[in-house]
């Protein structure tokens, strides 16, 4: 019998059809899927450990998955056959071996949002799972100020579901940008860490900026609140994308 070795997966998935990534007792996650196609393809009972749980829709380019296993079979040829049982809307980008205590929550890590808005005059179908439309003109030089605000080391809870369970509220943002891509004006937020539903309130928040119901400085008030009501509402899940991440 070969010896036990940890393989990490960079998982790409339309979010679409999912319950999200976290195992759920009503519905078909990523996570459940990955379980079901390793189980199957090792013939030994497999459980992934996830970098990130993204939400029901939200879409990935580059999340990160671990498991354990025994099975001969070279790490990086793992994506070539678990490829050929997932279904098409996930697949592996990339397998590799990593040590045996590599975990991907409690490894120091950049992580990549993109939150995208559809600007055009109508809505467009082909964009419809994979941006948000709005009939509201924004304002991007007035989100762009708001977004620099963002940037550094903050307590974010203003910006967390509330409810959520975790330790510290705390978390640093590399970057904060908001880009014109064509039709489409593009949230793209690098940070160390993402609280629950976090990119999303931002968004949420960047856009009342954009329509004129807040002012770019009100984002220091709102991250000085700490205080959900504070901030703008939640925006749908769809238009997310986790597009990557990197390890120093």
């Amino acid at each position: 019998m070969s010896e036990q070795k940890r393989i990490r997966l960079t998982v790409a998935y339309d979010g679409t059809n999912y319950h999200g990534w976290q195992i759920q007792p009503n519905g078909i996650t990523i996570e459940s899927e990955l379980n079901r196609c390793l189980t199957d393809l090792f013939r030994e009972p497999i459980e992934v450990i996830g970098a990130s749980r993204t939400d029901s829709g939200v879409h990935a380019m580059g999340n990160i998955a671990v498991f354990d296993t025994t099975a001969p079979m070279p790490a990086d040829k793992i994506a070539y056959a678990l490829n050929q049982r997932l279904p098409e809307d996930i697949r592996i980008q990339k397998s590799e071996e990593v040590p045996l205590d590599w975990h991907p929550r409690h490894v120091e890590s950049r992580k990549t949002y993109e939150y995208r808005i559809y600007l055009g005059r109508f809505p467009m179908p082909v964009k419809r799972l994979y941006s948000l439309f709005t009939y509201h003109s924004l304002d991007v030089n007035r989100m762009r100020e708001a977004a620099a605000y963002l940037e550094g080391e903050h307590d974010f809870k203003s910006f967390c579901q509330t409810g959520a369970q975790v330790k510290s509220t705390v978390r640093t943002i590399y970057s904060a940008e908001v880009l014109e891509q064509g039709d489409d004006l593009v949230i793209r937020i690098c940070g160390n860490g993402f609280l629950y539903n976090m990119v999303r309130i931002i968004a949420g928040t960047l856009m009342e900026v954009g329509q004129g119901k807040k002012e770019p400085t009100d984002i220091i008030h709102i991250l000085e609140a700490k205080d959900r009501q504070s901030a703008g509402p939640t925006a749908p899940a769809h238009a997310l994308m986790l597009v990557k991440y990197e390890y120093p």
